[in-house]
């Protein structure tokens, strides 16, 4: 009985991921550093089409790092706030099907200490 259960979710997990490649979905991820190129938690990261669409904002994990996943395939664009410093807008990133495009983001003016 365990292991028709294991089957039956291995193949729902293959169909899901069939399923978003043949929508031409793909994954935007990264890691936002500071100017001392340590990475930053509990950054805004933001991003859109390179056209300017639908903007969509995520926070970084303890690591700095940061996933907008099931993108559509195509261009975009993506920077970070955190504290008072922004980073370059990082523009016509590709995000490819099937696929995770990885990008840093580097932090550039004063950063305030938090608690």
């Amino acid at each position: 009985m365990k292991r028709a259960v294991l089957i039956l979710l291995a193949a729902a997990a293959l169909a899901c991921s069939a399923t978003a490649d043949e929508k031409g979905m793909g994954t935007l991820a990264g890691t936002v550093l500071s100017q001392s190129g340590k990475p930053v938690p509990e950054a805004h990261v933001t991003s859109q089409g390179a056209d300017g669409s639908h903007p969509q904002v995520t926070t970084t994990n303890a690591q700095g790092r940061f996933f907008f996943p099931d993108l559509v395939h195509g261009y975009y664009n993506v920077r970070a706030y955190h504290a008072g410093a922004w980073t370059e807008w990082k523009r016509n990133v590709e995000v490819n099907t099937g696929k995770q495009t990885e990008v840093k983001l580097h932090l550039a003016g004063p950063q305030k200490k938090t608690n």
